[in-house]
């Protein structure tokens, strides 16, 4: 099997859509080119030391590419291209058809203030899971489960949108987070504290029973993740109708309702935290048809009475890149 590599803690969770300029995508394609042509020396020496802490040798960086070319082949057909820009990190995504893999390929670079190079992967570009819920409507009469503005930092239906949607579970997921002037922190980011989201009340979304509570779980220092305990911190409410809503990454100790409690819409649920898989502070929000995660099938979430980047919205599903908020705020 190909390894992945996934060795800038900031891409464990893939950047929200703000243009980079002319200069990083030649920048990519170079990068691109010199690991086709297998200049490792060039690529070595570019890389932060926490990349190459990561790959451990330059060895390893051949390795990798031998792999690949075994795995996926050569590069076939001309590449779609886009840059992004997040906290500082300029970031190329090169989209293409390789000679044996059967989906497209996703190559990525990831640049620092200095153009080093602070992280790279190289993977099949994922998929849009397949549903039967694709026209379904919530049956629960949802409200943004907090105050104020936050961004919608992943929402949507397609991979673009929303990289959720290749999970059948949460195939219509929502990650939240809040953000200023471009920023989703002020200060030292390695600081938990400093995350404008950071220990913010979390709300129940509509009236509903306490199905599951997972508390205890530690909140996860910056660049560090547990997978193993994906969710986190996290409450499961059954909203009656065959719905049933997580909300995760919930700050330790902070978990304020019990399994079998019968809660109203605006009860708080926690505080935001940096529990479970995760890469820095946010909420994780989806709705599916159990109430055990990773099974069963993920459904749509329409909240009611919000405003979307200004406007009021009667009904509607957040999209990445939105500001979202309460419409009695």
């Amino acid at each position: 099997m190909i390894r992945t590599l996934l060795l800038a803690a900031m891409l464990l969770l893939p950047v929200s859509p703000l243009l980079a300029d002319d200069s990083v995508l030649a920048e990519g394609r170079q990068r691109s080119q010199a690991f086709f042509n297998r200049d490792f020396e060039s690529l070595w020496t570019a890389m932060t030391p926490e990349m190459q802490s990561g790959f451990g040798t330059i060895e390893a960086l051949k390795k990798f590419r031998d792999d690949l070319e075994t795995g996926f082949g050569a590069e076939t057909g001309p590449p779609e291209e886009k840059t992004l820009r997040h906290e500082g990190y300029d970031i190329y995504i090169r989209t293409a058809r390789w000679a044996k893999s059967g989906a497209p390929v996703l190559m990525q670079w990831t640049f620092d203030e200095e153009r080093r190079i602070a992280g790279f992967f190289v993977r099949q570009a994922p998929q849009a899971a397949e549903s039967r819920f694709l026209d379904y409507r919530t049956k629960a009469r949802l409200s943004l489960p907090f105050e104020g503005e936050w961004f919608v930092f992943w929402g949507g239906r397609t991979i673009e949108q929303n990289y959720h949607a290749a999970d059948k579970a949460q195939r219509f997921a929502y990650d939240f987070l809040i953000r200023r002037d471009g920023a989703s922190h002020t200060g030292d980011p390695s600081k938990l504290e400093n995350y404008f989201c950071w220990d913010r009340p979390i709300l129940a979304p509509a009236e509903a029973i306490v199905a599951a509570v997972a508390d205890g779980q530690p909140d996860q220092a910056i660049g560090h993740t547990d997978a193993e305990n994906a969710a986190g911190n996290h409450v499961v409410l059954d909203l009656g109708n065959g719905e049933y809503a997580f909300l995760a990454h919930l700050r330790r100790g902070s978990v304020a309702v019990k399994p079998g409690e019968r809660i109203q819409q605006g009860t708080e649920l926690g505080r935001c935290g940096n529990s479970g898989n995760t890469t820095e502070p946010h909420l994780h929000f989806h709705l599916q048809t159990t109430p055990i995660l990773h099974q069963g099938e993920g459904l749509p979430a329409f909240f009611e009475g919000y405003v979307g980047d200004g406007r009021p919205v009667a009904r509607g599903e957040p999209l990445q890149g939105q500001v979202v908020a309460p419409a009695r705020n």
